[in-house]
C-alpha cells in the first residue's frame, strides 16, 4: 500500500502493473524531452532572432514539426495499444470470483465452489486491531492464491461502483445488469488494499477492497475452512 510522502505508484505486484509502470516511465520521459524542447525555443525566440525571416519561411522547418508530433504520438501509442489487449486478454483462468457493489459494500462469490460466498465490510474505527488500516480493513477478506491466473466478474447491485487495487493495475467499473471481467496475475504473497473509485454515495469512500494472497496449500486449506463452516 501506499507510504505516507510516497511519490509515484505503488510497487507492483503483478506483470500487469509492471508493465503500467514501464509505460508510464517511457511516456514521462518524452513529455520531458517535448517540454525542454518547448522552453528552449521559448526561451530562444525572446532573447535571440530566431524568428526571422528564414526560419519562419523555413520548407525544412515545416516538415520537421509535422512529422515529428506524429513519430512522437507513434512511439506513446504502440506500447499503450499492447497494454490495452494484454488487460483484456482472460485465458486459462485458474480461479473465477464474481463481486458485486453494492451501497455500500462489496460482496464474493467463488463461482468454481459454488457455496462459498461472503459480504465485506470496512472494520469500523473504534473496532480496529492494532496494526490495521483505518478506512481501509474488512471483515472479510477476498483471499486468491499466488501465481495463479484469477478472473474476476464484477457487477452492482444497485449504482455504480468501481473496484480497484492500484498495486494489481486493476480499475474495472461495477455496472448495475452487466458483467464486466478483469484478470491478474500475482507474483508474491502479501495484502493489497483499494477502494471504490467511483462516487457512488454518501459513503462512498467507506467500502474499502482488501485482498489477500497466499500460497496454494494456504488456499487450500482457507477454502476448505469456508466449506465446512456452510
Amino acid at each position: 500500500m501506499a507510504l505516507p510522502s510516497q511519490l509515484g505508484f505503488q510497487d507492483a505486484a503483478s506483470p500487469l502493473m509492471e508493465e503500467l509502470l514501464h509505460f508510464h516511465d517511457h511516456t514521462l520521459m518524452i513529455v520531458f524531452l517535448i517540454s525542454t524542447l518547448v522552453l528552449y525555443i521559448i526561451i530562444a525566440t525572446v532573447t535571440t532572432k530566431l524568428t526571422n525571416k528564414l526560419i519562419l519561411d523555413s520548407q525544412e522547418i515545416e516538415i520537421i514539426w509535422t512529422l515529428l508530433p506524429a513519430v512522437i504520438l507513434i512511439l506513446i501509442a504502440l506500447p499503450s495499444l499492447r497494454i490495452l489487449y494484454l488487460m483484456d486478454e482472460v485465458d486459462n483462468s485458474h480461479l473465477t470470483i464474481k463481486t458485486m457493489g453494492h451501497q455500500w459494500y462489496w460482496s464474493y462469490e467463488y463461482t468454481d465452489f459454488e457455496t462459498i460466498n461472503f459480504d465485506s465490510y470496512m472494520i469500523p474505527a473504534q473496532d480496529l486491531m492494532p496494526g490495521q488500516f483505518r478506512l481501509l480493513e474488512t471483515d472479510h477478506r477476498m483471499v486468491i492464491p499466488v501465481e495463479s491466473p484469477t478472473r474476476v466478474l464484477v457487477s452492482a447491485e444497485d449504482v455504480l461502483h468501481s473496484w480497484a487495487v492500484p498495486s494489481l493495475g486493476i480499475k474495472m467499473d461495477a455496472v448495475p445488469g452487466r458483467l464486466n471481467q478483469a484478470a491478474f496475475f500475482i507474483t508474491r504473497p502479501g495484502v493489497y488494499y483499494g477502494q471504490c473509485s467511483e462516487i457512488c454515495g454518501a459513503n462512498h469512500s467507506f467500502m474499502p477492497i482488501v485482498l489477500e494472497a497466499v500460497p496454494l496449500e494456504y488456499f487450500e486449506g482457507w477454502s476448505s475452512l469456508m466449506l465446512e463452516d456452510i
